[in-house]
């Protein structure tokens, strides 16, 4: 009788050594990982990103191997490697003569059609497994909004706490209240000078080295001695260690703030960590709410509840949008934006200073939290026409912790409001008034905050009222806006013309900006 023997597949963002596969060494269980120009080339990604996911997988791999688990690791450069899962793996079964393929669900739809079609033409027998790691399964969300035209992430969120006892007292919230995210808006005071972040100064020269080799294309720059992202368990629980001890007491109240030369503040930094599945949302909340618990004196409860709800209730709310509503949604494009992204946003050159430190902080580290991307960059984008396929492929290359299952969700939903209002019940957009009252970019910035029009008025504020006048027509009845559209229908004709006058220009010379 022929022996057994199976093959599975661990990809790049699967590095979740707590996974059942592993509890048991099998002899006749091989498993592979593959670094492939199919996933590097997807888009143009940050030096970063494409060292950190090799790195992590390298070091994924070694920790297997020092399990005594079989492990075949295929680099970017060796020889066999056919630059894709579907002929590595069939070069593989063909030669090992595996009976057996398996693999865990990707999180990205392309990825799980590519394995599904493979699978489907194998001549062996081929079977998937859940990757142990999210709080809800794919259709959940589907399932919980089923009838429902709006998919509200605050009830998810009540759902998903009531359903794992997170944060409750029976059936209600503990301390009575679901929400505090209205205590955790401030602004970074002048002369409040937050903790340094935590850098790991991981030595990274060798996978550095290598990439040189080739015609990757990558954008930014790495300190290839010091690389600052974790790479393997240990160091993404040193990290959140550092967060909880250090930045938990003020991460509420300052997770919108945004400051010149401050580029981490009291963010937790691990969500690389957890899309690489290295840590678990799971034990993140458990160590949270043991901290909170240890030391309540410390940390106010609105600290611990914003941060618990980015986890159990944004995160996994924007994975289930994602396979809720994938393919389509991938091509929406609500307000038909057909522009082209400025050509200073792979560079920082613009003497807009909110965008010049949060797209050249982007370019250093790999990493913005989200009121940059959604209120400056974003913002800006929206107000600019650019077409969301144009940010799409922004986005996903330059953070670290940018999948597809939550790149476009936050991209086309929250940021563009191209899916209609599927994510967001209305544009998140401003004029410099937001970015000032959370940044001290403006007092330094080369246009004025308060012009809207003229020499040197800042570009946020005629795009602003350029976005409402090109789009009254679909946002006109949207009760989140009718302040908005109020204000503008009462200005005087000469004044909006001036507006539309300005914002015109501004679009027309938008790379100059």
């Amino acid at each position: 009788m022929k022996t057994q023997r199976t093959l599975r597949l661990i990809l790049g963002d699967q590095l979740n050594s707590q996974h059942s596969w592993y509890k048991t060494v099998d002899a006749d269980v091989t498993y592979v990982m593959m670094e492939l120009r199919s996933e590097t080339d997807y888009a143009t990604h940050h030096i970063q990103k494409v060292v950190g996911f090799f790195a992590a997988m390298r070091a994924f791999a070694r920790h297997l191997a020092e399990q005594q688990h079989n492990i075949t690791y295929i680099k970017l450069t060796d020889a066999r490697n056919q630059q894709s899962f579907e002929k590595n793996i069939c070069a593989l079964i063909e030669e090992n003569e595996f009976t057996h393929f398996q693999y865990q669900l990707p999180d990205e739809y392309r990825v799980d059609r590519m394995l599904q079609q493979l699978t489907a033409a194998l001549a062996i027998a081929s079977s998937s497994v859940d990757t142990e790691h999210f709080f809800s399964t794919r259709d959940e969300l589907g399932t919980f909004f089923k009838g429902k035209k709006l998919y509200l992430m605050e009830s998810f969120y009540r759902y998903m706490r009531r359903k794992h006892n997170v944060l409750m007292d029976g059936d209600e919230p503990l301390n009575g209240q679901w929400n505090y995210d209205s205590d955790n808006r401030k602004k970074l005071p002048a002369k409040h000078k937050p903790i340094a972040p935590m850098l790991l100064n991981i030595d990274v020269r060798d996978i550095v080295a290598e990439l040189a080799n080739t015609d990757v294309k990558t954008i930014g720059s790495i300190d290839a001695a010091s690389f600052l992202w974790p790479v393997n368990r240990q160091q993404s629980l040193k990290l959140l260690e550092y967060f909880l001890r250090e930045c938990l007491p003020l991460f509420g109240t300052y997770q919108d703030a945004m400051a010149t030369n401050e580029w981490s503040l009291y963010h937790s930094r691990i969500s690389f960590s957890l899309n690489t599945k290295m840590l678990s949302p799971a034990e993140v909340i458990e160590a949270a709410i043991k901290q909170w618990q240890q030391r309540s004196n410390e940390i106010q409860y609105n600290q611990l509840e914003g941060f618990i709800r980015q986890i159990i209730g944004w995160r996994e709310y924007m994975r289930g949008i994602y396979w809720n509503k994938m393919p389509e949604y991938g091509t929406l494009n609500y307000f038909e934006h057909k522009a082209k992204l400025p050509q200073w946003y792979w560079t920082g050159n613009t003497k807009m200073n909110c965008l010049k430190n949060s797209i050249r902080q982007s370019l250093n580290y790999a990493y913005a939290h989200h009121i940059q991307r959604l209120m400056v960059t974003g913002n800006f984008a929206l107000l600019a026409g650019v077409h969301p396929d144009e940010l799409d492929a922004w986005y996903l290359g330059i953070y670290i912790d940018a999948l597809d299952w939550v790149e476009i969700t936050n991209t086309r939903g929250m940021s563009q409001f191209a899916d209609g209002g599927i994510v967001g019940t209305k544009p998140y957009i401003s004029t410099a008034a937001y970015i000032d009252k959370m940044s001290n970019y403006c007092g330094t910035c080369y246009y004025d905050k308060a012009k809207k029009t003229g020499d040197r008025a800042c570009p946020f504020n005629s795009l602003h009222w350029n976005f409402y006048d090109k789009h009254e027509s679909k946002l006109g009845n949207n009760p989140r806006v009718q302040m908005m559209y109020s204000i503008l229908r009462k200005m005087k004709p000469d004044e909006r013309a001036d507006l539309l006058t300005q914002a015109d220009y501004y679009l027309q010379n938008i790379d100059m900006l």
